[in-house]
This record gives structure tokens, C-alpha cells and sequence, in this order.
């Protein structure tokens, strides 16, 4: 089993991840104008970027593009991160049986991931998924699917053409795609503000020339999404953006945050 290694990140308990995602929903239908809720959460996206800091600080962006993706109904979803903890040459998938959440237990695709390794040449590092980038999506996905069969994919020093290769891979075989990543770090909210505009850019207009001035820790993912959107022919929307200050309320030391969906 993938146990859970963050558990405090998203509330520690199966009741917490619920009071969260209430949470986040009510403000969403507080300010949603109702004549665009209902296209809103028509959409079916085939891929997300989200998130992966604590939940009092990213969950809102992030459930924000669960919540349009639970209208999918996807064989599995593959949740890719980049790896904090290990300096890892390469992109690494878990072969444990089952992922664990709060609320219950996540299968975990084996024979797809094992077609990923036999296919592009994933490896199979299990002491890597320690790993919150991807951890954090896990209760978000048992909430909105159910017990759906996920992959876990921990990636290093990695290629993004490679990675689209993957992800192009699995969005063809009806997956859902989760690329997790945080944009800037500890900078003052203006330059935090300008430096995100450049992730953003790039996203909305699957530009890889604004990820040079874009600095996020989940670059790889970003990159290697455009690419594969650019060639399967995927719209980007984004859905959220917002920074640690508007929960912290210090502008001083920010840390940003943004989900987009593609369909």
C-alpha cells in the first residue's frame, strides 16, 4: 500500500477533507454568476494543472478543476509530480496495490503503470513516492470519483518531450491527467504576480516561450502538458489563480497557485 505520508496537509481526517471540500465549493457557488455555473461544470476536461501545497492554502484553486472534472468519467486518472524529496535522474511509478486517503482506499492501476515502464521506460523507485506533490490530488480524486484506479508518477530530471509522450499516451487510452505543480516561491506579491503572469501566458496560449521568465517546481509538467495539448489538439482554460496572501495576508513572502483545465 502507498501510504499516506502528508496526511496533516489536507486535514488529517476523512471528516477535515470533507469540511475543505464544502468549504471550497460554497465559496465557489457564492460567486460563480448562475448563468455561467451551468456551462462551467459542463466542461470535460481531459487534463488539469493543479496545485499541491497545504489545502488551507491551494485547495481552493485546486478543487476548483476537480470539481469541473468530476463531470468526466474517466477509465483512471495518472497523477504526475515532480519529486521534492529524491534528486532523481528519470520518471518513477509505484507498483503498490492500493493508494491511501482519509476517506478510503484508491486501487492502483499495476497493469497500466507496468505498460508505462514496459512502454516508455519508466522506472519503478518506490522509495520516491514519499512525495506530497502528488499525495494532496489522492483525496481530491477519491472524493469527486469514487474508487477509481489511479497511477502515480514521480518524475526528477526529466525530459518534457518524453513526458508528453506519456501523457498523450494515457489521455488516449480515456485517463485523466493530473500535472501538479506550485508556481513561484517566497518572493513579495508583485514580483511573485509577474512572475506567475509568465505560467499563466504560457498555459493559456500553449506558449512554451514565456516558461523561460516562469519559475515553478512542476516546470517539466507544465511544459510537457502544452506540448502534448499543442499536439492533440486541446483548449486550455485557466480556472484559478491566487497566491498564499490571500490566506496568509502577508505579501512579503508569497508562494503561488494555479489550476487550468483542457478539453
Amino acid at each position: 500500500m502507498r501510504k499516506a505520508v502528508v496526511k496533516e496537509w489536507y486535514g488529517g481526517s476523512c471528516e477535515a477533507v470533507e469540511q475543505y471540500i464544502a468549504h471550497f465549493n460554497k465559496i465557489i457557488d457564492e460567486n460563480v454568476d448562475p448563468t455561467k455555473a451551468t456551462e462551467v461544470f459542463s466542461l470535460k476536461p481531459k487534463a488539469l494543472i493543479v496545485p499541491h501545497a497545504g489545502w488551507m492554502y491551494s485547495g481552493f484553486t485546486a478543487n476548483f478543476a476537480y470539481r469541473i472534472a468530476s463531470n468526466t468519467k474517466p477509465k483512471r486518472v495518472v497523477v504526475i509530480g515532480p519529486s521534492h524529496k529524491f534528486p532523481i535522474k528519470g520518471i518513477s511509478t509505484t507498483l503498490e496495490d492500493l493508494y491511501e486517503t482519509p476517506c478510503g482506499f484508491l486501487p492502483i492501476d499495476r497493469e497500466f503503470a507496468k505498460e508505462l515502464i514496459k512502454r516508455f521506460g519508466v522506472l519503478n523507485l518506490e522509495e520516491v513516492h514519499q512525495e506530497h506533490s502528488t499525495e494532496v490530488q489522492m483525496p481530491f480524486i477519491y472524493h469527486y470519483f469514487g474508487e477509481i484506479p489511479v497511477v502515480e508518477l514521480i518524475y526528477g530530471d526529466y525530459s518534457p518531450e518524453k513526458l508528453k509522450d506519456i501523457i498523450e499516451y494515457a489521455i488516449d487510452d480515456n485517463s485523466l491527467v493530473v500535472i501538479s505543480t506550485d508556481l513561484s516561491h517566497y518572493y513579495d506579491l508583485k514580483t511573485a504576480n509577474a512572475l506567475d503572469y509568465n505560467c499563466l501566458e504560457a498555459v493559456q496560449h500553449l506558449d512554451l516561450s514565456y516558461l523561460e521568465k516562469c519559475e515553478a517546481c512542476g516546470k517539466i509538467g507544465i511544459a510537457a502538458m502544452i506540448i502534448a495539448a499543442s499536439e492533440i489538439g486541446l483548449t486550455p482554460f485557466i480556472v484559478d489563480y491566487r497566491t498564499s496572501a490571500d490566506v496568509s495576508g502577508d505579501t512579503s513572502n508569497v508562494v503561488g497557485y494555479m489550476s487550468a483545465i483542457f478539453i
